[in-house]
């Protein structure tokens, strides 16, 4: 306390100074229209940036939460498209409404590990057992297909990637059912070739490609991508095309997860009635 009424006495003309310059300015400003004026846009324009400051502050921790909330939202709109169900028989059960019954549910993971410029490639997701995934689910994102599950631990999955040497999926032509094989023979990660399409078959540049929906893994319809050329390779009597993948595997971080929820019931079925397929 001391220190302080030394350190007020040797400074009291400072002090005494600051006082004054601060009664002139409030008697100038409370009597001058133009003073009023002029403080009070200034103290608005400083609290605005205050406040603006402070918003964009709140908002970018808030971001994380927004971002989980619009992938609920995407799994949510995924979950509603009619490739997800399937039609029974309405006539039996028209009480409990129960001609749409739902095939596929989605969950979303976010990508922690992937690569592209290898032979067979892989990605790590962040959700595994514990989440509910299994091998064999197919994933996805909204502009094409992904890989499959094939290892899981309690809390990650690793996923083998589409651009992988034993990757194939069913896959069809847009416009007319035609379906054929996907596959890629590891050169471009933004191109894939569709194998074994009829000579018949009328192929144009731009054709949508997506899944044929003939597999317990991926629903019916999901983009894939568009055909760029197509040739009748030599020994071979079927067409192979360039498909130019819509999803670009060098730029991915979210993706979802599909389960099919009759998956386990069409399987147990094929293999009492299909033996030896």
């Amino acid at each position: 306390m001391r220190n302080l009424l030394r350190f007020i006495i040797r400074y009291n003309f400072f002090f005494l100074f600051l006082l004054l310059e601060t009664l002139a300015i409030l008697l100038t400003v409370s009597n001058q229209y133009y003073h009023q004026t002029f403080f009070l846009h200034s103290a608005n324009r400083i609290s605005s940036g205050i406040y603006q400051t402070y918003n964009r502050i709140g908002s970018y921790f808030q971001l994380r939460t927004i971002h989980d909330h619009l992938l609920e939202e995407n799994v949510k709109l995924i979950s509603q498209r009619k490739e997800n169900y399937i039609i029974t028989d309405q006539d039996f059960f028209i009480a409990e409404d129960t001609l749409f019954q739902r095939r596929f549910s989605y969950m979303h993971a976010s990508v922690i590990n992937n690569s592209v410029n290898r032979r067979n490639n892989y990605l790590t997701l962040n959700k595994g057992r514990m989440h509910g995934i299994k091998p064999d689910m197919g994933v996805i994102t909204a502009t094409g297909v992904v890989g499959i599950v094939k290892q899981v631990s309690e809390r990650f999955s690793v996923v083998m990637s589409l651009l992988h040497s034993d990757m194939m999926v069913s896959t069809k032509i847009s416009h007319n059912n035609h379906i054929g094989s996907l596959i890629w023979e590891g050169r471009d990660y933004r191109k894939t070739h569709m194998m074994y399409i009829p000579p018949h078959v009328e192929l144009m540049t731009g054709d949508t490609i997506v899944t044929s929906g003939f597999s317990t893994i991926f629903p019916e319809n999901i983009f894939i991508g568009t055909i760029n050329n197509w040739e009748i390779r030599r020994g071979e009597n079927y067409y192979t095309a360039i498909i130019d993948l819509a999803l670009d595997f060098n730029n991915l971080t979210h993706v979802y997860v599909v389960k099919n929820l009759l998956k386990e019931e069409q399987e147990n079925l094929e293999e009492f009635a299909l033996p030896d397929i």
